[in-house]
């Protein structure tokens, strides 16, 4: 047990509380008013102890931009590039500066309520999320390191992040935006692959096996700021991924008479940079092909005709989610699915694309009534109606 001592200052009587840290090591808090306050913090610091949540004062008194800057190095080691700099740029915009120089400590969970809350009225969810994300998880560090005895950055509320809708689209309008466009085999594989940009544009000779009609995706290259970087999927995990028999002469054609380590779509030899959302090639197919939509739809409704659907604005990660759809619609298996586009788990893919196998109901039931349709289900319930047996 520890023990509590008076002593006197101008002010008057103060009390100080001794006793010794879990490593043996004594310790002293000074500064009590009474000895009531000296008595409760010491009961405190003997309960901590004994339930090994001890939290030593003078660790608590390290400056969060210290850990910060630990916390870092150690996710830019495990993070692919694009998802560090995103961290990084959080750090470096919103949290460093407001909580840089505080003990860790000090912070409080109403101030990080407060910071949230302020940062919400200027910036997106998705801003504020991952700023408060980088504070919380230098917490948590903290907290591991008996720093602090809870992370105030817990239990935070956080603006909703609101699913922008998604945009697909059909098998006619991935030939329209191919037929507008420079790049139209990139447009047609990404359709019908699902890959990502990335994966697509890392895509070598070697990577294409031309009698299976399969393409092994290994390679992910990321555009960081204004250089490419080449890493490995983003999930780290290499797939097998099926590409449909109308693209295997396209195929061939494009790894015919290049070296195994050339790469498949661009040049050969320099990665294509993904085009700019404001301007570029696919910006410009896409206008182009919604301006062919309207014409047709003008003159589908001047000649009394069903009109064709409007042509939806797409980013080319939008023909990833088409890939989906296409698939989906197909009859596709979720754990298909799941293989083709990469993700983690079939319920990342049914969380993801809910929206798609909520169609699939509708053909589950109808299917169910064509089977049942050859046996008697249907005859007992016509007599049960018609005052059947019963018991």
């Amino acid at each position: 047990m520890g023990s509590i001592h008076s002593y006197t200052v101008a002010a008057g009587r103060r009390y100080r509380i001794s006793y010794r840290k879990p490593n043996g090591l004594q310790a002293t808090l000074r500064g009590f008013r009474t000895k009531h306050e000296a008595e409760i913090r010491l009961a405190e610091v003997e309960i901590s102890k004994n339930r090994g949540e001890f939290v030593d004062p003078s660790d608590s008194r390290a400056p969060l931009g210290s850990l910060g800057t630990e916390w870092l190095a150690a996710r830019q080691a495990d993070l692919k590039p694009s998802t560090f700099r995103s961290i990084d740029s959080a750090w470096r915009i919103h949290v460093r500066p407001k909580w840089e120089r505080r003990a860790v400590g000090s912070i409080r969970h109403s101030e990080v309520q407060a910071w949230t809350s302020e940062l919400t009225k200027t910036h997106s969810p998705t801003t504020v999320r991952r700023a408060h994300e980088v504070l919380a998880g230098i917490l948590d560090v903290a907290l591991r390191d008996r720093r602090i005895a809870s992370n105030p950055a817990r239990g935070v509320k956080l603006p909703r992040k609101v699913a922008k809708p998604r945009a697909y689209l059909t098998h006619q309008q991935v030939a329209d935006l191919a037929r507008e466009s420079s790049q139209p085999e990139l447009v047609v594989f990404l359709a019908y692959t699902g890959l990502r940009w990335g994966e697509a544009t890392g895509l070598r000779v070697t990577h294409v096996d031309l009698r299976r009609r399969r393409v092994s995706v290994e390679e992910n290259a990321v555009e960081v700021g204004s250089a490419i970087q080449v890493g490995t999927p983003k999930t780290h995990e290499k797939r097998q991924v099926p590409y449909p028999p109308f693209l295997a002469e396209t195929m061939e054609r494009l790894v015919t008479g290049r070296g195994r380590d050339e790469l498949v779509f661009g040049g050969g030899t320099s990665h294509l940079r993904r085009p700019k959302s404001t301007s570029g090639w696919f910006h410009g197919a896409v206008t182009r092909a919604q301006a062919s939509a309207e014409q047709a739809i003008a003159d589908a409704l001047a000649a009394g005709q069903q009109p064709p659907p409007l042509f939806p604005r797409v980013t080319p990660h939008d023909l990833r989610h088409t890939a989906a759809s296409l698939a989906i619609s197909a009859g596709a298996h979720v754990k298909a699915v799941q293989r083709m586009l990469g993700h983690a788990s079939a319920v990342m893919t049914l969380d993801t694309y809910a929206d798609l196998f909520d169609d699939d109901l509708d053909t589950v039931s109808e299917a169910l009534g064509m089977a049942a349709a050859s046996s008697d289900v249907i005859a007992v319930l016509s007599r049960d109606n018609n005052g059947g047996n019963s018991v």
